[in-house]
């Protein structure tokens, strides 16, 4: 374990004296420190309580669990204790005001994949740092900026190992929590995620609902070695977005969850501010990418707090691929002519 740096070393080296890195780093260290707590609580499970029992409906009409909401309170708790002006958690309408003039704000989803509690499937913490706008941070205009301001951003991932998955914007590195000492510890410095991959992650389930360019990628995928990608892909769902990016940090691949034609899915599900835009920041940074199915999730600038967006991320290739096919799909059309026009699971 010596071999392995310590994330407060780590994030002591990275700030070099510069305050303004001191405050980023402070924060980050918070984090970790509050996520430490919700992963001894994850692992203790039923031990805990009824952690998965629904306890309230929150923004947007989502059920909070218990556990949602004792994460938060841990995190907000924590970040009381940080130089962080404000912070804005998905659990909550509004924002919460920590300490005014602070030079750090503080996006959360604190527990992505609650649905899962029950079944033992790994779940996560998302965070995103921006610094401190010129208006008062304690109005939900402070985190309507565009994803590209982030000054850092990671998730927490509570599996079989309690990982730590951070980008300060010089690359992508993975720290695991060593339950001995209590410390996270790198063990995977600058990932690079595989430009190309034969997995892919996408609820099958609603098929019928998709739009055309997602039907003809599909197809094109699962048409496997006899269709016009011209060789197999296996498909994966755990419906939990945390564990999805971090198989894809690992093996390569790319995670679908687009708009579709079901009320209130048109526009995508997932929260741009808390969820699409910190794991774009860490796609990126470890050479990978994440758009809407259109346009690069980064220069995306929220219209509202809660404002939800179809979400593409992964492998490189494989995602300006899905673009292109949303773009000219006419272009991106199989170039086999038993494929051209229609799929195998086309009407």
């Amino acid at each position: 374990m010596s071999s392995h740096i310590r994330l407060d070393a780590y994030l002591k080296n990275w700030t070099e004296g510069d305050n303004s890195r001191e405050a980023v780093a402070q924060t980050i260290g918070a984090l970790a420190a509050a996520c430490k707590d919700i992963a001894a609580l994850v692992a203790a499970g039923p031990l805990e309580g009824q952690l998965s029992r629904l306890q309230a409906v929150g923004t947007g009409g989502d059920f909070q669990t218990e556990l949602d909401i004792l994460a938060n309170a841990h995190l907000v708790d924590a970040l009381r204790n940080a130089p962080v002006a404000s912070v804005a958690s998905e659990e909550l309408d509004v924002p919460v005001e920590l300490a005014p003039g602070a030079p750090v704000i503080v996006a959360l989803d604190p527990l992505d994949g609650s649905s899962n509690i029950d079944t033992n499937v790994s779940i996560g913490t998302i965070f995103s740092l921006l610094p401190s706008p010129p208006c008062s941070s304690a109005e939900p205009a402070a985190f309507l900026r565009p994803g590209r301001e982030q000054v850092a951003a990671g998730y927490v991932l509570y599996g079989p190992q309690t990982s730590l998955v951070l980008t300060v914007g010089a690359g992508t590195d993975i720290f695991t929590l060593d339950r001995a000492s209590g410390e996270f510890l790198l063990t995977k410095p600058q990932v690079q995620i595989p430009l190309v991959s034969n997995e892919f992650a996408i609820n099958a389930s609603n098929i019928r609902h998709w739009n055309g360019p997602v039907r003809q990628w599909f197809d094109d995928c699962i048409a496997g070695n006899e269709g016009p990608r011209g060789r197999n892909f296996n498909m994966r769902w755990i419906a939990s977005m945390v564990a999805e990016a971090h198989r894809i940090l690992t093996r390569g691949g790319i995670y679908v969850y687009p708009g579709d034609a079901r009320e209130g899915y048109r526009n995508g599900r997932l929260r741009l501010v808390y969820e699409a835009t910190p794991i774009a920041f860490l796609m990126e940074q470890a050479g990978g990418a994440a758009s809407t199915d259109r346009d690069r999730i980064l220069d995306r600038t929220p219209r509202m707090l809660h404002e939800r967006v179809p979400l593409i991320f992964g492998s490189r290739d494989e995602v300006v691929r899905l673009d292109r096919h949303h773009k000219d799909p006419l272009q991106s059309g199989e170039q086999s002519p038993l494929f051209g026009r229609r799929g195998l699971f086309r009407a």
